[in-house]
């Protein structure tokens, strides 16, 4: 019950960081983050991080490794020109927060923000319950969450691109046996994509 509870008030801050106009938009996504603290902290039982050179090792591994699969999806997906699969939408909500008016401190502290709540929630609470009865398939079943709750975004690619991403966060997650390791991917991952070589 708490999980669910957890799960609808996460769902419902999504839904408002989606819809936000944009100069809301940095301001929506600190709150959307902090529901999802409070509801990993609701739910109970997160694992706390416990900061290991494997667990940083993984994350760092599994960034890199995430980076190559967007480099080469953006590649496929142009080069195919697949319909309905225009990366606008998602390119111009998140490149809200790596915008020039925004300062860079701030840009990166947003994506660490949204990095620990993330982790926190998905990762932290809800596919670790998932875990206990579905083994390493709580990976997947997380990101079919979290792509359904994108889904309000009506952007085909951008629901694709945050299942494989939330695949890769939770096989890093079993890997590093620590939210470090999946927590280190995500904000790596931000940072390299919105701020230092977006991929266009």
């Amino acid at each position: 019950m708490r999980l669910a509870v957890g799960l609808a008030a996460v769902g419902a801050a999504m839904v408002v960081l989606f819809l936000v106009p944009p100069a809301l938009f940095v301001a929506a996504t600190f709150g959307a983050t902090a529901v999802m603290l409070a509801a990993a902290a609701f739910v109970g039982g997160v694992p706390r991080p416990r900061p290991t050179r494997r667990a940083l090792m993984v994350g760092l591994g599994s960034a890199v490794l995430l980076y190559a699969v967007f480099y080469v999806g953006n590649v496929a997906v142009k080069a195919v020109g697949f319909p309905g699969t225009s990366s606008g939408t998602g390119a111009s909500i998140y490149s809200l927060i790596a915008s020039p008016s925004n300062p860079l401190p701030l840009q990166v502290c947003v994506l660490a923000f949204d990095a620990a709540g993330f982790e926190s929630f998905f990762r932290g609470a809800l596919q670790t319950r998932l875990q206990a009865r579905l083994g390493a398939g709580a990976a997947a079943a997380t990101a079919l969450v979290d792509a359904g709750l994108h889904l309000v975004t009506l952007n085909p690619l951008w629901v694709a691109t945050t299942f494989v991403a939330d695949l890769v966060w939770g096989l890093t997650y079993i890997a590093g046996r620590d939210l470090t390791a999946s927590a280190t991917s995500h904000f790596l991952w931000d940072v390299a994509i919105f701020i230092l070589r977006p991929i266009r």
